[in-house]
């Protein structure tokens, strides 16, 4: 193959070239091949009509489109490999000139993983990693804990003797619930709820939960400001295709919530009096953000060497695919790894405020 590649702006590679006349010819037994498997005719099974009489149904520019396809799907691997392009998603393919016993002129739009430089995120995270230590739990926060159980238990007494449909919601028809509603707050109710011995050990098991999920709270806040500031940093011509698949995730995210609710999606787009474009449009910025993010997490793993667990992967590839049936396992993989690897960056990053 004769090729020329040109860089283009979004980390996005233009390639031209020719594939020889006798290798593109090289494909026409294979392509026909391939076309007369769909071909019926009477007197023949299909995949078994002889060559000539193939020849004499299949149109000549079918069967060169058809040795085009055959030939760029196997010789775009290894136009990549030979010089060294890192593409990403699916490449946009033209072909530009076609003619039996002419070279096969084409060209090939992709994008390609960009070149990333970073900031010093080390330091980064270090300037940024304290938390807050002093995180604690003061008794009218375990009071409004304990208050909004006792509320769900009396609303569930409220209900346990209702009768609906299957499929049908629970009618919520009574008032606002009194204090004379509520369970007493004494050992028995706090036994009822689980391995609690009394009311003081419910009441300390709550403030150690209330102050856990400010901790996760807290390290979630220590771990945006690092990230925001690394990203703010660092350099990369984030290529479109992965902002539109970080564009993709959020559209299906809110898809999925919209459903949970009860609403379509579309009906959704209908009350907020916008089209999906619209809102393609505003989720943009924050795609390019969440890519930029990728980037740099996976940067920062390919720099320090970092990969998650082998065995962790597996068992929770298996965990998934046990919950949900259909999912692909390649894709399965993918995720989980690429998720606990990220995971394994940002205990990392965290860590840098115990180094010296």
């Amino acid at each position: 193959m004769d090729i020329k590649i040109k860089k283009l702006p979004k980390s996005e590679l233009f390639i031209e070239g020719e594939l020889s006349a006798e290798k593109f010819a090289s494909y026409e037994n294979k392509a026909l091949k391939h076309l007369g498997e769909r071909v019926e005719l009477d007197g023949f099974r299909k995949g078994h009509v002889p060559e000539a009489m193939l020849r004499s149904k299949i149109p000549e520019m079918t069967l060169m489109e058809e040795m085009a396809e055959m030939a760029l799907g196997e010789m775009y691997p290894e136009l990549l490999e030979e010089n060294k392009i890192d593409a990403i998603g699916r490449p946009e393919i033209a072909i530009t000139k076609i003619a039996k016993g002419s070279p096969l002129g084409f060209t090939i739009k992709t994008a390609v993983l960009p070149e990333v430089t970073m900031p010093d995120y080390k330091k980064i995270a270090k300037e940024n990693s304290k938390m807050d230590a002093s995180v604690d739990v003061d008794e009218k926060e375990i009071d409004d804990a304990l208050l909004s159980i006792r509320k769900m238990r009396a609303h569930d007494k409220m209900h346990e003797n209702d009768t609906h449909e299957e499929g049908e919601e629970a009618k919520h028809d009574h008032g606002e619930i009194k204090d004379e509603d509520l369970p007493p707050l004494d050992d028995e109710f706090a036994k009822s709820l689980g391995q609690f011995a009394s009311i003081d050990d419910l009441k300390t098991k709550l403030k150690e939960n209330l102050k856990l999920e400010k901790l996760q709270k807290e390290k979630e806040k220590v771990r945006v400001k690092i990230l925001e500031g690394i990203i703010e940093k660092m350099k990369a011509d984030v290529p479109e295709i992965l902002v539109q698949s970080e564009v993709e995730k959020m559209i299906q995210m809110m898809s999925a919530d919209m459903e949970r609710m009860g609403m379509k999606f579309e009906d959704y787009l209908t009350q907020i009096k916008k089209s999906e474009a619209e809102v393609r449009e505003e989720f943009k910025k924050e795609g390019e953000k969440r890519a930029m993010l990728s980037l740099a997490l996976s940067e920062i793993a390919k720099i320090e060497k970092i990969v998650a667990d082998e065995e962790r992967i597996q068992t929770e590839v298996s965990a998934l695919l046990a919950r949900y049936a259909d999912a692909d396992p390649a894709r399965a993989r993918m995720h989980v790894e690429s998720a606990l690897t990220n995971e394994k960056v940002l205990a990392f990053l965290e860590s840098q405020s115990d180094e010296k």
